[in-house]
């Protein structure tokens, strides 16, 4: 898994039939400090997640796991809302705190 942040929705109206219906999310990784960090990623939200959120997301034959993905064309999906991040017992992210990083 790794954490990303949602950056918007991407709309398609043209897609494979097993994609329709799934909501799908623009994300990007994010490093230890909460900023960005890798490319950005079409992702499956499978916990409806919204823009600004971190979030996690599982990718390669993992992301064919969830009840919304089960057999879809999918290879990222969001599996979570991250709510708190703890390290060396501090708080380094808090969802609706303002504390990141």
């Amino acid at each position: 898994m790794i954490l990303a942040r949602v950056q918007g929705t991407v709309v398609s109206t043209r897609k494979d039939q097993g994609l329709m219906g799934l909501k799908l999310l623009l994300v990007r990784e994010v490093d230890a400090q909460f900023k960005p960090a890798g490319s950005h990623v079409v992702a499956a939200d499978a916990v409806g997640a919204g823009e600004g959120e971190i979030v996690m997301v599982v990718a390669g034959s993992s992301a064919r796991l969830t009840e919304v993905s089960r057999d879809k064309p999918v290879d990222a999906v969001v599996v979570g809302i991250v709510d708190a991040v703890e390290v060396a017992g501090k708080d380094v992210y808090l969802k609706n705190s303002g504390v990141a990083g």
